[in-house]
């Protein structure tokens, strides 16, 4: 911006400058211009020294990417206090001049609510609109729920904020949220640029005053829009402000603007203390930290080729992950007919990305060019980093890391995809065993969000870090973790889905334990997961410790499904019978005949089961394995625990995870629980002495 004739610094954080007749308020709040009480200050301060007499249009933008990321959320901790957003929100709106507000970057949650109280609304091209803040816990609380439909529609305002999904500039532009966009130039436009545009967009505007506040909302089918509010709720998955915000959208069309703002900011305040949104937050906070911290300063080593060995559906995800995150990648593979397969999978996902205009062609054919299909080993010798695969044997994957090592150089990062192999034994004999770790991927590679990277006692702290380093390029949410039996995440549901096969026994049905969780919060109950996943492969684990199952309590009901070939979905028969092609679960009498003679042959008298305590019997389970994790320091930060279980195995998000769930209990209440727990768990149960974390 050139150097104005009138400059009144109203804050450090908020600046106001003239422009001939526009005055200009910058918002200035690094990194992201996040609201927060100077920022509302300064913006209520600015409004307060323009001369109304000298300017005939403000602009309302921000100093960097960003107009306004949203709220600070670590305010949502306290009380509001004055001036609150829906004050500085009220004021832009009957401020008697006409307000620009220039959206770009991340223009979210307050910051759209910014722009919404404005006269006009312009946008780069680039620029994200959206009021997510469903995805923590509350509603929009500023008049985002009632001037939103305004200006769009019921129908798409309900998308916005009860999925809290922004859009981009272009779909905001051709729904009527923004007025105009400002040019593309060729390649990023500077800071002077888009200040040229917006300038010269403020001194054409001839709009007057246009306060949303005052418009009715577009008419909507009634049924039309039941029917859509159904639908993105059953997307919510539980989330508790969901419904609230459908609520109160809907009330745009049948309140008055200020009856229906009172009634939205009700709600706001009544939610942003609850537990489920303290949880929300604390989860936002858990997965913005860093993962990572090592003992003395080291550099992630620089990583831009990556080697995927195995071709299947796991190492063809990770390819393609490493393929969309920019990488080059080689897909290494001996037998030809799964290396064919394995492209094919890369390439129909790419093409169905640009079908869903996920991906342009471009970014399509970008990606294909950076695969490397190969069957010959010594191609990844210049790579920087190698993940393996292949079939879980600790035999093969020694046998493949020694002979990658003679490949590639003494730098190259050596990376086990394995779930439960000992990473030590597989580094064994390897030179510059510093260089070797886990980096277990969840399936489908490509989507889930969760990667355990795992340090053996041999890994060096600049590996970790440069797999931390990795992990990010990839977008994902890692955890470090020390090597143990099931890392975290599958020690965590093994204890989880243990305790669930308990309840079997004792008298509950899958359909019941399943039912029960699934109104906890859980995506998916535990007995569909075990069909989806295939029963054959915990069988065959449980069949190569049977040595040792008289040291614990143990329940041959799996592997009765097992012996009589039901495998799950893909046998069409599991706990569960899948006969229509959508593989939906139906009920078998099969099974329940099956589990009822168990109980008779081992005289347990089947006992009734609330949902209630299902729930809090797996609840409990996940507790106590989650306290021996950190008791065993296998996990450093608590927090890790909850962030793999929420992103990685379906917990509901909104409850925040076990360790959060135990902070909020009493140190008596949580002893006095494991206790019954592990009552109720028998023989070879581990009880955590842990209390304190």
């Amino acid at each position: 911006m050139a150097d104005s004739p009138i400059t009144s610094p109203t804050t450090g954080r908020v600046h106001l400058s003239q422009e001939g007749q526009i005055a200009i308020i910058t918002l200035d709040n690094p990194p992201v211009n996040s609201s927060n009480d100077a920022v509302r200050r300064g913006i209520l301060a600015a409004l307060d020294k323009i001369d109304t007499q000298q300017s005939r249009a403000v602009v309302l933008m921000g100093k960097g990417p960003n107009l306004m990321a949203g709220a600070d959320l670590r305010e949502l901790e306290h009380e509001p206090t004055e001036p609150t957003l829906p004050q500085v929100t009220a004021a832009l709106s009957a401020f008697p001049l006409p307000v620009i507000a220039v959206i770009s970057g991340h223009t979210l949650g307050g910051g759209l609510e910014l722009a919404l109280a404005c006269d006009s609304r312009i946008a780069t091209p680039t620029a994200l609109l959206g009021l997510p803040e469903v995805s923590v816990g509350v509603i929009p609380g500023a008049g985002g729920t009632q001037r939103l439909p305004r200006v769009v529609g019921l129908p798409m305002a309900l998308d916005m904020i009860v999925s809290g999904k922004p859009i981009a500039a272009l779909e905001a532009h051709k729904a009527g949220l923004v007025d105009e966009l400002l040019r593309s130039t060729e390649g990023e436009a500077s800071d002077t640029e888009v200040f040229d545009q917006v300038l010269a967009y403020a001194n054409r505007y001839r709009g007057g005053k246009q306060p949303l506040a005052e418009r009715d909302v577009p008419p909507a089918d009634e049924q039309a829009l039941q029917a859509q509010v159904n639908k993105l709720l059953a997307r919510a998955r539980g989330l508790p402000a969901a419904p609230v915000a459908a609520e109160i959208v809907m009330k745009a069309a049948t309140l008055n603007f200020s009856a229906a703002i009172a009634e939205e900011r009700a709600q706001f305040l009544a939610l942003r203390g609850s537990e489920p949104a303290q949880a929300l937050r604390y989860l936002f906070f858990a997965e913005r930290e860093k993962p990572f911290e090592p003992t003395h300063p080291v550099k992630a080593a620089p990583v831009l080729r990556i080697s995927v060995v195995g071709a299947g559906t796991m190492g063809s995800g990770i390819a393609l992950c490493a393929l969309k995150a920019g990488y080059s990648v080689d897909l290494l593979e001996l037998n030809d007919h799964a290396l064919e397969a394995g492209v094919a999978r890369i390439t129909q996902a790419l093409d169905e990305g640009v079908k869903r205009q996920r991906l342009t062609q471009a970014q399509r054919d970008d990606a294909l060019s950076r695969l490397n299909p190969t069957q010959q080993l010594p191609e990844v010798a210049g790579t920087d980093l190698v993940i393996e695969a292949i079939v879980e044997d600790l035999a093969i994957k020694r046998s493949l890391f020694a002979d990658l090592a003679k490949w590639v150089s003494e730098s190259t990062l050596l990376a086990s995809n394995t779930s439960y192999l000992d990473i030590d034994q597989i580094a064994a004999g390897i030179p510059h065993p510093g260089r070797v770790l886990g980096l277990h991927f969840f399936s489908p590679a490509d989507r889930m969000p969760l990667m355990e990277i795992v340090g053996c006692q041999t890994t060096s702290e600049q590996t970790l870090s440069t797999a931390v380093s990795v992990a990010r390029q990839l977008k994902k949410k890692a955890i470090v973790v020390a090597n143990s039996w099931g890392f975290v995440g599958n020690r965590l549901y093994a204890a989880y889905r243990r305790q669930c096969e308990f309840m079997l026994k004792e008298g509950a049905s899958p359909e019941q334990v399943d039912a029960a969780l699934e109104a906890y919060g859980f995506a998916m109950g535990p007995f569909k997961v075990a069909d989806m996943s295939g029963l054959d492969i915990a069988w065959k684990m449980r069949q190569q410790t049977a040595d040792t199952r008289h040291l614990r309590r143990y329940v041959g009901i799996p592997d009765l499904l097992c012996e009589a070939g039901r495998f799950g979905r893909k046998t069409g028969s599991g706990y569960y019978r899948y006969d229509d092609e959508a593989m939906q679960p139906a009920s078998d009498p099969k099974v329940a005949q099956l589990i009822e003679r168990y109980r008779e042959e081992h005289a347990i008298t089947p006992k009734a089961f609330s949902e209630q305590e299902i729930q809090q019997r797996a609840e409990l389970a996940l507790i106590n394995e989650a306290l021996l994790l950190l008791e065993e320091g296998v996990c450093q930060r608590p927090a890790d625990i909850d962030i793999a279980l929420v992103n990685g195995y379906g917990f509901p998000r909104w409850r925040g995870g076990p360790l959060f769930i135990a902070r909020q209990m009493s140190g008596s209440q949580l002893e006095s629980e494991l206790d019954k727990l592990a009552d109720v768990s028998g023989k070879g149960h581990q009880r955590t002495h842990r209390q304190a974390f």
